[in-house]
C-alpha cells in the first residue's frame, strides 16, 4: 500500500464525533485558578453571561459579579464590555465555565497589599468592629486584624470603631486570607521623616538593659547601645541611669526598614567618662556641642 493510499484511509477514519473531541481538547482547556478574558453578553436574575471562547457562554452567578454591590448590575458588568475573570469551576457536561469577578478583585486587592507591604507604605483602614485582642478593619474591602499590642490607643477600644487609622504590615498572606497590621508601627514609621543624622534629641529613658538604653523620642523609640553611653567602658546602667529620666542624645545612624534609630551621648563628651563623671554638664550644653558633632558625621 502506498504512502497516498494509507493517507486517504486515515482521513477516511477520522470521523465527525472525532474531530469535534479533538477540537474541544485543544481549544477549551480551562481550569480553575486560571484568569481569561470575555465579553458579557446577557444578564439574568441569576447572574450574567460571558463570552470566554468557549463551546458554550460561560456563567457569572450574582453573588460573584463584584466585591462591591453598591452599583446595579448593568454598571458593575455591563453588556458588550470586555473583561477579565477567574475560573472558579471547571467546564461542566454542557461545557459551561463558572467565572467570579468578585474573586478576582479580592486576588488583586491582596497582590496590592503584598505591593504595599514590599515597598514599606503604610495604609489607611476602618475599624469595623472590636474583639478581646484588638481590632477588626476594613483593609481596601478585605479583612485585618490590629493586635491590642499595636495600637495607638489600647484601652478604649469601642471609640475606635468607624474610626480611620494609618497603619503598618505585620503578616499579609493572601493563601490563609490572614492580614495582621500595625498602628503603632506606622506612627514609628511616620516619625522618621521628623529626624536625621547629627540631630539632636530629647526625650526620657523608657527602658534600661544589660546592652543599652532605650529612650522615648515621643511616638517613636531610639536605642543608646551600651557602647555609645561613654568614651569609657561602662560597667552598670542600672546604676547609671533611672526609667523616665530626661535625656538629650545624637542621632547616628537611622534604618526606617527596621523602625531603628541609633542613638549616642558617647560623641557629646570632650573627654572619655565626661558623661559618667558630669553627666549634667554634658547635658546642659548639649545643643553646643551638637553643632562640633554634626560637623564630624557629615564629614565621614
Amino acid at each position: 500500500m502506498n504512502s497516498q493510499s494509507t493517507s486517504s484511509n486515515a482521513l477516511a477514519s477520522f470521523t465527525a464525533d472525532d474531530f469535534a473531541k479533538a477540537l474541544e481538547q485543544h481549544d477549551y482547556n480551562f481550569q480553575a485558578g486560571q484568569v481569561v478574558s470575555g465579553k458579557v453578553i446577557a444578564h439574568d436574575n441569576t447572574g450574567v453571561y460571558v463570552d470566554i471562547g468557549g463551546k458554550s457562554a460561560a456563567f457569572v452567578p450574582l453573588e460573584e459579579t463584584s466585591l462591591s454591590s453598591e452599583k446595579p448590575l448593568t454598571e458593575i458588568l455591563p453588556l458588550n464590555e470586555e473583561m477579565k475573570f477567574l475560573i472558579i469551576r471547571e467546564q461542566n457536561e454542557d461545557g459551561q465555565v463558572t467565572l467570579s469577578r468578585r474573586q478576582l478583585e479580592i486576588k488583586q486587592r491582596w497582590n496590592k497589599l503584598l505591593a504595599l507591604q514590599e515597598e514599606n507604605q503604610s495604609l489607611q483602614v476602618r475599624v469595623t468592629g472590636t474583639n478581646k485582642g484588638g481590632v477588626t478593619v476594613n483593609a481596601k474591602g478585605l479583612r485585618g486584624f490590629i493586635p491590642r499590642s499595636h495600637l495607638v490607643e489600647k484601652d478604649n477600644l469601642e471609640a475606635l470603631v468607624g474610626e480611620s487609622l494609618t497603619v503598618s504590615f505585620i503578616e499579609v498572606n493572601p493563601d490563609t486570607r490572614k492580614l495582621v497590621l500595625s498602628q503603632r508601627l506606622a506612627a514609628q514609621s511616620a516619625s522618621f521623616s521628623e529626624f536625621e543624622v547629627g540631630q539632636l534629641v530629647e526625650g526620657k529613658i523608657s527602658g534600661i538593659k544589660p546592652f543599652g538604653l532605650f529612650m522615648d523620642l515621643g511616638g517613636a523609640t531610639g536605642l543608646i547601645h551600651i557602647k555609645q553611653i561613654s568614651q569609657k567602658f561602662v560597667e552598670s546602667i542600672p546604676a547609671l541611669f533611672q526609667l523616665g529620666q530626661p535625656i538629650k542624645a545624637i542621632i547616628i545612624d537611622l534604618d526606617e526598614g527596621r523602625n531603628r534609630i541609633s542613638l549616642s551621648t558617647r560623641v557629646l563628651e570632650n573627654y572619655p567618662g565626661e558623661l559618667l563623671e558630669n553627666r549634667d554638664e554634658v547635658m546642659a550644653s548639649a545643643e553646643a556641642r551638637q553643632e562640633r558633632v554634626a560637623k564630624q558625621l557629615s564629614a565621614e
